[in-house]
C-alpha cells in the first residue's frame, strides 16, 4: 500500500465521519474532495465504493453511543407499545430508501455522482435549512421514539431525496421531521436512528455488488478509512444534539452554501 493512498484514505475517512451525521452531505463532501482536491484513488468505481464502505465506521460509532438506549428498547419490546411502535416506525421509514436505492443503484452511482449536481444540491439545501430553522413551526413531538407511524413513513419518503449526492440524508430527515412537527433535537436524534438501517443496508448492498473487484490493497485502504470515520463520527454523535438544541442548524446551512459556491467556482475555473 502506498503512503499517499493511505493518507488519502485517512483524510477521506475523517471527512466522512465528521460530515455523516451533520446535515451537510458526507457523500457530497467526499465526491468534491476527490474531484476538486485530487483526493480520489484514480479509479472512479472504487472511489464510489470506498465512499459507501467506510460508512461502516460511522455506523459503529453511532451504535456505540446509543447501545444502552437501543438495548433498553429491545428489552422492552414484549411489554411496551411505544417500543414496538418505534421499532416498526424505523423499519417503515427505512423501506422507501431500501426499495428505491436497490432499483436505481446504477443510475445513482453512474449519473447522480456528479460534482455539479453536488454543488447545486448543497447550495439549495443550505437555503432550505436556513428557512426551516427560523420558521415558526408547531413543535408537537420532543421524543424521537414517539412519532406516529404515518410520520415515520413520511420522513422515510423524504429521506429518498438524499439519493441525490449533496442533499444529505441527515438533512432530508431532519427537515422532514421538523416540518412534520418534531422539535430540533428530536428531529436530529431520529436522523441518527434512521441512519442505522439505511447506512447498513447501503454498505451491505455495495459490498455485495463489488466484493469481487476488491483486492488486498483495497481492503487496507477501506480499513484505514473505516477507522478514521469511526473516531471522527464518535466525536460528532456525542456533541451534535447539544449543539443543535442551543444553536439550531444555521451554521450547517451556511457551511453548505459556502462549500457549494466554492465548488462551483472551482468547476468553472478548472472544469
Amino acid at each position: 500500500m502506498e503512503l499517499a493512498a493511505a493518507l488519502k484514505a485517512l483524510i477521506l475517512g475523517t471527512l466522512e465521519g465528521f460530515t455523516e451525521y451533520l446535515p451537510v452531505s458526507s457523500t457530497g463532501h467526499l465526491l468534491l474532495a476527490e474531484h476538486i482536491l485530487g483526493l480520489g484513488f484514480h479509479d472512479d468505481k472504487f472511489d464510489k465504493t470506498f465512499a459507501v464502505l467506510i460508512q461502516l465506521g460511522s455506523i459503529l460509532a453511532l451504535l456505540l453511543v446509543y447501545f444502552r438506549r437501543l438495548l433498553t428498547i429491545f428489552i422492552a419490546l414484549p411489554t411496551s407499545p411505544q417500543a414496538r411502535n418505534f421499532t416498526l416506525g424505523v423499519l417503515i421509514a427505512f423501506l422507501p430508501a431500501a426499495v428505491i436505492g436497490a432499483v436505481l443503484h446504477g443510475f445513482i452511482k453512474d449519473v447522480l455522482f456528479n460534482p455539479l449536481i453536488v454543488c447545486v444540491a448543497l447550495i439549495v439545501g443550505g437555503f432550505i435549512l436556513l428557512v426551516v430553522d427560523v420558521l415558526p413551526l408547531r413543535q408537537r413531538y420532543d421524543d424521537a421514539t414517539a412519532f406516529p407511524l404515518s410520520m415515520y413513513f413520511k420522513i422515510g419518503l423524504l429521506q429518498c431525496l438524499a439519493m441525490i449526492p449533496g442533499v444529505s440524508r441527515s438533512g432530508a430527515t431532519i427537515v422532514g421531521a421538523m416540518a412534520l412537527g418534531a422539535d430540533k433535537r428530536a428531529a436530529a436524534e431520529f436522523s441518527f436512528f434512521l441512519a442505522m438501517p439505511t447506512m447498513a443496508g447501503a454498505f451491505a448492498y455495495d459490498l455485495f455488488k463489488n466484493y469481487k473487484t476488491l483486492d488486498t490493497s483495497d481492503a487496507g485502504l477501506i480499513a484505514i478509512g473505516f477507522a478514521a470515520a469511526f473516531v471522527s463520527g464518535l466525536f460528532v454523535v456525542k456533541g451534535l444534539l447539544t449543539f443543535v438544541s442551543r444553536h439550531g442548524f444555521a451554521t450547517f446551512a451556511w457551511w453548505r452554501i459556502l462549500v457549494g459556491s466554492a465548488g462551483l467556482a472551482a468547476l468553472w475555473v478548472w472544469g
